[in-house]
């Protein structure tokens, strides 16, 4: 009985001693390639965080690159936006420059196209660029811009509002264009009309002129400018060429003629003779005016003429008024268009109250009802 026991305590202990045997052969066999396993494993893991992180940093460089490249593109189109607002506003300070001499001339309308004086004439406004306020206004790039609107769009929305100006700008040099083109044309006409030649109105010597050169674009704001510079210059000297000229009527109102200018009865021989001159009906003391600006000749009693003002208008240009009855005027008094010079009368050889009116050139009598046509005409074409 005790042998059995002992010989099952043994093949137990046999047994347990077998099996722990092959668990550490096993072990000692496949311990190194489980290592290796787990190893494999671990390494695969680390690289394929560590490739993702690289991908993460990467990523995040690329974003953080684009928004200092949109961050300079910002700040490098307000730049620009501030440079574009400086030629605007030396842009609009042409137009003016091109627009202010209407507003002398109009002021002067009643000599230069025979209107009454207080006639004037209304000018077309010019665009102004808005106060945009680019170099002093706008947010800085850094700062956060405001809810629900991004600094590009702001930066947009400025550059066409730019955009808008320059095209109201546009719009205005080419009106300008038109404007000085036609009345240059009706201008031109006028003096033609009169068959004198414009060269004899030329100043003795032309203004002095220099400074800097200061180069500008060549685009298509800057050709039309040319154009209209040279427009607007041409129709400042027809303006005042026509300023000059004795366009309006020296009586005020319609009255007619009662002697037209040239052959005809003498009223006191009954021969033929020259009236150099036209005869204007009036009523005794109207007052007789300037028919434009000038200096005044004469002023006094001249035989057949009674009692006459001559007044010299320049370029070999001058006008008489006879017959009057008294004189509002002195000689070497300057005189504008309008004014009164004297008073209707019938001193000299005159049948009756009226005003005799001549237009002389270089000292030759010709038709005043040229200029009083021109003028008529020129008043009408406005």
């Amino acid at each position: 009985m005790v042998r059995r026991r002992t010989a099952a305590a043994a093949g137990a202990l046999f047994a347990l001693l077998a099996v722990w045997a092959s668990a550490a052969t096993w072990f000692i066999v496949f311990h190194d390639d489980a290592l290796a396993r787990f190893m494999t494993r671990q390494s695969a893991l680390q690289y394929a965080y560590e490739e993702r992180v690289s991908a993460l940093r990467a990523r995040l460089d690329r974003v953080a690159t684009q928004k200092l490249l949109e961050q300079d593109g910002v700040e490098t189109r307000i730049a620009e936006l501030a440079s574009r607002q400086v030629a605007l506003e030396n842009r609009q300070a042409m137009l003016l420059g091109l627009t202010e001499p209407a507003a002398d001339a109009a002021r002067d309308s009643a000599a230069s196209t025979g209107a009454l004086p207080g006639r004037t004439a209304r000018q077309k406004p010019v665009p102004t660029p808005e106060a945009l306020g680019l170099r002093s206004e706008l947010p800085d790039p850094a700062a956060t811009p405001a809810p629900g609107l991004s600094l590009p769009l702001r930066v947009a929305g400025l550059e066409a509002s730019l955009d808008a100006v320059a095209a109201q700008q546009s719009l205005a040099l080419d009106r300008i264009l038109q404007s000085s083109r036609s009345e240059a044309v009706r201008l031109r006409r006028v003096v033609a009309d009169l068959g004198l030649d414009p060269g004899r109105f030329a100043p003795p010597r032309s203004a002095g002129l220099g400074g800097p050169l200061v180069p500008v674009g060549a685009g298509a704001f800057e050709t039309l400018l040319v154009q209209a510079q040279r427009s607007v210059g041409e129709r400042d000297d027809l303006r005042r060429i026509v300023r000059g000229l004795p366009l309006t009527r020296p009586i005020v109102g319609d009255a007619g003629l009662s002697s037209q200018y040239g052959y005809r009865v003498d009223p006191f021989t009954r021969g033929l003779a020259l009236h150099t001159g036209v005869d204007l009906k009036a009523e005794y003391g109207a007052p007789a005016r300037a028919a434009a600006a000038g200096t005044v000749v004469s002023a006094d009693y001249a035989g057949g003429y009674g009692n006459m003002v001559e007044i010299d208008h320049g370029h070999g240009i001058a006008t008489r008024y006879a017959h009057l009855s008294a004189f509002a005027v002195s000689p070497g008094q300057t005189v504008e268009a309008g004014q009164i010079i004297g008073r209707v009368g019938s001193t000299g050889r005159s049948t009756a109250p009226h005003l005799h009116y001549e237009t002389r050139i270089d000292g030759e009598p010709v038709d005043p009802q040229r200029f009083l046509r021109a003028g008529a005409w020129a008043l009408a074409a406005r």
